[in-house]
């Protein structure tokens, strides 16, 4: 019974990994329909905030969980500001865009920091599970993905501002209509997705190595879960999240770590091939 809890512990920890990078990049991909290349690159960007926070004395929880998305936000809006705002409409400039912005900032974080690892100490030790031991640190990332995905729902969902944005992505004319402004909208939606970004970051840090070329391995996982996903931000990621990371570990645990990955891009073919618009796109149109 104890090993059947640890390989679901296992199998939920790879599934809410999927989910916690991809948020951010479905966000913006879901309500604004523009695909962030750079992605990558603000996730990194939020692992070195927090370790840099941590580094200056400010206690780890508050780098990961505060500095990490604050900063990174307000890049989101800078980015916003002077490179998206004049290319909303126009997916392909905003993935050239994006693409290049990804190549400057990583560039920029080798000329700062070097081409090195770094990392957080582990904030949490072991959790034993009968006679097994499995990280504190994981089952904490579990429940805070699942965390952060219900609270996002929630804002969408059912509140004035998640109704205001929503209303903006369907039609900018009417939002303007009812007295606010649509730029405005845009800009905030994506410093939120950047924000989110940041945040995957900064609470990776202790559990994977950051270099300022990291960015790669997260975007293209994050990139497949969000167009298997289909348009729907939320159901969207936590669907294809949880079809691609089950499929994964599943073959992880029958092969190797390698035939995970590949299982992995597999499967995001399939789902593709069925549902081109992906998961949301068809089965479950109009969800959040």
């Amino acid at each position: 019974m104890d090993s059947v809890l640890v390989t679901l512990i296992d199998f939920a920890s790879t599934i809410c990994f999927l989910a916690l990078i991809s948020l951010g990049l479905a966000l913006v991909f879901g309500l604004m329909r523009v695909i962030n290349l750079a992605h990558g690159e603000f996730m990194v960007l939020g692992g070195y905030a927090a370790i840099l926070a941590s580094q200056a004395g400010i206690n780890v929880w508050i780098a990961m969980l505060v500095i990490a998305p604050l900063a990174v936000g307000l890049f989101g809006l800078v980015v916003e500001r002077f490179v998206m705002r004049r290319l909303y409409g126009r997916m392909i400039d905003t993935m050239l865009a994006t693409w290049g912005l990804s190549l400057l900032i990583s560039g920029l974080l080798v000329t700062i920091f070097g081409n090195t690892t770094t990392g957080l100490q582990n904030p949490l030790g072991p959790v034993a599970v009968g006679r097994y031991s499995i990280g504190g640190y994981s089952l904490f990332l579990i429940g805070a993905t699942v965390a952060l995905l219900a609270v996002v729902f929630m804002l969408l969902r059912f509140t004035r501002i998640g109704l205001v944005v929503r209303g903006a992505m369907q039609s900018a004319d009417v939002v303007a209509g009812l007295g606010y402004s649509p730029q405005r909208i845009y800009m905030l939606t994506f410093a939120a997705g950047a924000a989110l970004s940041g945040l995957a970051g900064g609470l990776l840090a202790p559990l994977t190595g950051i270099t300022p070329v990291s960015g790669g391995q997260f975007i293209a996982k994050a990139f497949i879960t969000v167009i298997a996903g289909g348009p729907s931000a939320i159901a969207g990621t936590m669907l294809a999240s949880f079809s691609l990371g089950l499929v994964s570990k599943i073959v992880e645990v029958l092969g190797t770590a390698v035939a995970g990955e590949l299982a992995l891009l597999v499967i995001a073919v399939v789902i593709l091939r069925v549902l081109p618009q992906g998961i949301t796109g068809r089965l479950f149109k109009g969800t959040i």
